[in-house]
């Protein structure tokens, strides 16, 4: 089963892995990333940090197989980089159904994004795919690690709107 799909732009990094690891229980991890799933570099530096006792794969967007995640009997973490890849996997077959749980953690400073907490900064396009994920069934939450509250779709506008 998806435990969770988060977007987070350092992908699998120590907050992951000592803090969202733990919480949902997973056995497996699940990068699903064009460009570090192109980089021979960026597969092993990501990798080098796993525990071995849990399973990790590095995937392009499209090339991930969701049902087949959704129907493995462990709990699995799927990592996107940000809002695009995460309109790229549902093109590529995510559903509600599938992950109902998409998590925004950690998205970085770019032009024309604002700030919505301090390690999310989302652009009006980011927040409107957001709010289209959310309509189409998707549990869409803010957080960074699990002892945070979640913030929902909501308050995700709210704060974006209150941004400058």
């Amino acid at each position: 089963m998806i435990a969770l799909v988060r977007v987070d732009n350092r992908l699998l990094h120590g907050q992951v892995l000592e803090t969202w690891l733990p919480h949902l229980a997973v056995r497996e991890v699940v990068v699903a990333d064009d460009e570090a799933a192109s980089s021979r570099l960026a597969r092993a530096a990501m990798t080098l940090c796993v525990p071995p006792e849990l399973a990790a794969r590095i995937e392009p967007v499209g090339a991930v197989d969701y049902a087949a995640l959704a129907a493995a009997p462990a709990p699995v973490l799927v990592l996107v980089r940000d809002v695009a890849q995460l309109v790229q996997a549902r093109a590529a077959g995510l559903t509600p159904a599938l992950a109902p749980r998409l998590n925004v953690g950690n998205v970085h400073y770019a032009p024309g994004r604002r700030s919505v907490t301090p390690s999310v900064f989302l652009s009006q396009e980011e927040v409107r795919a957001l709010r289209a994920l959310a309509a189409e069934g998707f549990e869409v939450e803010l957080r960074a690690v699990p002892a945070e509250a979640p913030a929902g779709m909501d308050e995700i506008e709210r704060r974006y709107a209150a941004a400058r």
